[in-house]
């Protein structure tokens, strides 16, 4: 059982001590970025055009050298652009000239930004010019549109990797940009400043230094809170890199005060705003027992009723992780998920969603059988949850497979504890799960086989089984199990809870 206890020290608990309960589950739970296309898309955004307002160059770049007319002088300003329309059109041969030096002076960050936004190599050869810190000294320049384009650069550069996201924040591009999203009025710029820091914040090995990120958090927490969808989201894909990270790292953006906004933002119609703000919070209930407590006292588990529903598939994908790391937590915590009504539409998730999906949501069971009460872990075997839970043990994922093997266990030895193991034996006859479980005994996973095998031993045998027609569990047509009166009327163990109708 190797690979299954591997995933299962990815849970926060699984009945073992405090600090094994608390592992993120990052790696092997569910796809922690967006999909290829999505990454390209946020990572590199290339300058395809000038705007159309602003005036090409006329000169040919093959002999720039050569035309001396053509030089600048080291302080002469750049023109706006209105100047460069006048003087362009101008008679006076001198005019025409100062606009045209500022022109090329305009399109020279222009052409590196765009170089930067090439392939690895090409950006590499951009930093390795030195063009970082000539940037980073471009964003104090008096001209916006100057600035943009090293903005423009800067994220570029950043969201190539890490070694390159530090040498922009090594050369003091942070304090600029945090002065430059507080005083910028445009919204244009302020979506493209927020990218940039967003970079700034992503990337592994290493992650981005703890200083670098207490320095931007103010910003992102104002940030988050305008009303721009770009805006939002960038600054919500910023906090999620942050988030991913240890319990450290976690709290930095809690101790900001950003989750009550992020909460709001999960209520979202947007779904490009909805995935980020989920992101965030589902990385956030991966912390320890506080840190997910935070995100339940501020009324989190309210928004995921509809998020389970959601017609995106990956947003029901990552709203199940977010709650199987709830079910992971302690049994208050199971509780408060049980209590808010998210059990009904994390079984119907485990009915008809895609495999993804599915598999999270099997987690969320298996993780409160391992962890709840005898009372919390009976209740989904009453809500119906035996049969979709046990189709997965017809899964080619053999993980999967053991960690439902893990969780009928839970629920046989929960029932035995209040003498209900034969109700428990029959709901997982009648549903299917046995005839799959008799199968596993032939599974070329010998891990999987032994599972299957002293599973049916412990509590399918044939001494088991001799008194499993004394009570029989009474199924309605939605699968909801209820206790009938012999069975209920059993005499408990002292000492255990009352039988549970299930």
């Amino acid at each position: 059982m190797g690979d299954q206890e591997n995933r299962l020290r990815k849970f926060k608990n699984v009945g073992k001590d405090l600090e094994e309960r608390r592992c993120n589950r990052q790696e092997n739970a569910i796809e922690l970025r967006k999909n290829k296309k999505e990454e390209n898309m946020m990572k590199r955004r290339n300058i395809d055009t000038v705007d159309v307002s602003e005036p090409l160059s006329p000169l040919q770049t093959n002999n720039c050298e050569s035309n001396s007319a053509l030089s600048t002088t080291p302080n002469e300003p750049i023109m706006s652009l209105d100047d460069i329309r006048t003087y362009i059109e101008s008679t006076d041969e001198m005019r025409v000239l100062s606009a045209v030096r500022s022109t090329r002076r305009l399109l020279s960050p222009w052409a590196i930004t765009n170089i930067a936004s090439g392939t690895t190599e090409q950006t590499k050869a951009v930093v390795k010019s030195g063009a970082v810190e000539a940037f980073v000294h471009l964003l104090q320049s008096p001209h916006m549109n100057v600035v943009e384009q090293a903005v423009w650069a800067l994220g570029n550069i950043a969201g190539d990797g890490a070694p390159q996201r530090d040498r922009v924040t090594e050369a003091g591009a942070v304090p600029i940009l945090v002065k430059l999203a507080n005083t910028v009025n445009n919204l244009p710029m302020l979506r493209n400043i927020t990218w940039t820091i967003s970079n700034l914040c992503r990337n592994k090995n290493p992650q981005p230094k703890i200083d670098t990120i207490k320095q931007l958090l103010p910003t992102l927490k104002v940030l988050l809170a305008n009303d721009d969808r770009d805006i939002m989201t960038d600054a919500c894909w910023a906090l999620s890199y942050i988030t991913d990270s240890s319990d450290e790292r976690i709290q930095l953006p809690l101790d900001a005060g950003i989750l009550p906004r992020l909460i709001r933002l999960l209520h979202s119609s947007d779904p490009r705003v909805t995935t980020p703000a989920l992101r965030t919070v589902g990385n956030i209930v991966t912390g320890n027992d506080v840190q997910t407590q935070m995100v339940i006292d501020e009324g989190g588990l309210n928004a995921f009723q509809d998020l389970l529903k959601h017609q995106k598939s990956n947003i029901v994908k990552e709203a199940a992780w977010a709650m199987s790391n709830i079910t992971a937590g302690n049994t208050a915590q199971i509780q408060a998920f049980l209590d808010a009504n998210l059990l009904k539409p994390v079984i119907d998730v485990l009915r008809s969603g895609d495999f993804k999906s599915q598999k999270e949501a099997a987690w969320v069971i298996t993780n409160l059988s391992t962890g709840g009460e005898i009372q919390q872990i009976l209740q989904p075997v009453q809500a119906g949850v035996m049969e979709p839970y046990g189709m997965l043990l017809d899964c080619q994922d053999g993980k999967i497979v053991q960690m439902v093997l893990e969780g009928l266990r839970n629920f046989l030895t929960a029932a035995k504890a209040i003498n209900q193991v034969e109700i428990m034996t029959n709901v997982i006859e009648e549903s299917g799960t046995l005839d799959r479980l008799e199968q596993l005994q032939h599974h070329s996973n010998e891990d999987i086989y032994k599972m299957a095998y002293t599973l049916l031993e412990d509590f399918f045998s044939d001494d088991s089984a001799a008194t499993a027609d004394a009570a029989q569990p009474e199924v309605a047509p939605n699968g909801a199990i209820t206790l009938n009166a012999a069975a209920a009327s059993n005499e408990q163990p002292q000492g255990q809870p009352e039988a549970f109708s299930f």
